[in-house]
C-alpha cells in the first residue's frame, strides 16, 4: 500500500485526481494552502485512507513532519500557480510556488528517502517516486508539428517559465542525486470544478449571464484540449508503468482554435435556447502579451505503456456546461 503525498489536491486537476485515486488501495495525504482557486470540499472528505493539511509547499518544517508521520513514499506535485494572465500581473507569486515550492518538496523527498546521493534507504528501494505534474506550455509555441518529450523547452510567459524551471530542478535531482523522478506534461484541461477565471468556464458563465465573451486577438490561437479525467488516468498509468527519469506527454490530439471553441460551446449551449442569438456575445479584445499561437503534443510515448483517452470531446463539453449551469444557478 503506497503512502502518497498529493500537493495541491484542492486545485482543479488535483481535486479530480483525488476523486479517482481515493477509490484505490492507497493512503492519501493531501496538502494545500487553500488559495482563492481551491475547492474547499477537500476538507470534507471522510475516508479512513485520507488526510488533509492546510500547508504551503514552501513550509519545509511542516512538509518534513508530514513525510515522517505518514511515511510518504510517493509525491505527486500538482501544487502550482497556473493562470497565465495572473503570472503577467504578479510573477513573484509564480516563482515562489512553482520554483521554490517544488525545490522544497524535492529536498524533503531527498532527505527522507536517501542517505546520500544514489543511496536510497532500504525501506524505500522499490517504491519511492516523485512525480512532477507539468504543462505543454513549457515547450513554447509552434506553427506546425508536435512537441515530443525531447523538444527544447522554450517558455514564453512567467507561468510557463516557472514550470520549465521546476522541470529542470526535478531532472537535476534525478541526474545528480539519484532521486526517483518522473515528469508529465499535459495539454489544456477542462471539466467540472475548474475556476471561473479559466477559458471554458469563462465562456459558459458569459453565456449563462448573457454577457460578452472575451476572445483574445482574432481567436486564432490553437490549443489541444483534454478532459480532466483522461489526464488523471494518464498520471495513474505513469505511476504504475512509467520509467524513472523519464518525461511523458499527455495529450488528446484534439486541437481547436479559440474562436471555433467558443462557437462550438455556443452551439451546444443554445440547442435548447432558440430565442436568443448567443453568437452576438463574442467580443474580440486586445491580445495578451507573449500569447503562444499553438500547442501540440506528441503522446505516443505514454500510449506505449497502455494509456489512451476515453472521453469524447463534445460529450465532455456538454457535461461541463451542465455542471456550470447548475453551479451558477445556486
Amino acid at each position: 500500500m503506497k503512502n502518497i503525498l498529493v500537493t495541491g489536491g484542492a486545485g482543479f486537476i488535483g481535486f479530480n485526481f483525488l476523486k479517482n485515486i481515493l477509490k484505490k488501495n492507497y493512503k492519501i495525504v493531501n496538502i494545500d494552502n487553500l488559495s482563492y482557486v481551491s475547492n474547499k470540499n477537500v476538507k470534507k472528505i471522510k475516508k479512513k485512507n485520507y488526510f488533509f493539511y492546510k500547508v504551503n509547499i514552501n513550509d519545509k518544517k511542516s512538509v518534513s513532519k508530514i513525510f515522517l508521520k505518514h511515511k510518504i513514499d510517493t509525491v505527486i506535485n500538482f501544487a502550482a500557480e497556473s493562470h497565465v494572465d495572473n503570472s503577467i500581473r504578479e510573477p513573484n507569486k509564480f516563482v515562489r510556488t512553482n520554483i521554490l515550492g517544488t525545490h522544497n518538496l524535492l529536498r524533503c523527498s531527498y532527505n527522507y528517502w536517501l542517505d546520500k546521493p544514489f543511496s536510497i534507504k532500504k525501506n524505500f528501494l522499490k517504491k519511492c517516486l516523485f512525480l512532477q505534474v507539468s504543462t505543454d506550455e513549457v515547450y513554447g509555441s509552434t506553427r506546425k508539428g508536435k512537441f515530443t518529450e525531447n523538444s527544447t523547452l522554450n517558455p514564453n510567459s512567467p507561468y510557463s517559465a516557472s514550470k520549465a524551471a521546476a522541470d529542470h530542478l526535478v531532472n537535476s535531482y534525478n541526474r545528480t542525486f539519484g532521486l526517483p523522478t518522473i515528469i508529465t506534461r499535459c495539454s489544456n484541461n477542462f471539466g467540472p470544478n475548474q475556476h471561473l477565471e479559466k477559458f471554458i468556464p469563462t465562456i459558459i458563465e458569459s453565456l449563462v449571464k448573457k454577457e460578452e465573451i472575451p476572445v483574445y486577438g482574432k481567436g486564432l490561437n490553437v490549443r489541444e484540449w483534454i478532459y480532466v479525467d483522461d489526464h488523471c488516468e494518464g498520471i495513474l498509468k505513469v505511476i504504475k508503468k512509467g520509467k524513472v527519469g523519464e518525461t511523458y506527454n499527455i495529450g488528446s490530439g484534439l486541437e481547436i482554435n479559440n474562436l471555433k471553441l467558443v462557437k462550438l460551446i455556443i452551439k451546444l449551449f443554445s440547442k435548447k435556447r432558440k430565442n436568443f442569438n448567443y453568437f452576438n456575445l463574442i467580443k474580440f479584445v486586445k491580445d495578451r502579451p507573449g500569447h503562444d499561437f499553438r500547442y501540440s503534443l506528441n503522446s505516443k510515448k505514454i500510449k506505449k505503456i497502455g494509456w489512451q483517452t476515453k472521453n469524447k470531446f463534445n460529450k465532455s463539453l456538454i457535461k461541463t456546461i451542465n455542471f456550470y449551469e447548475k453551479y451558477l444557478s445556486k
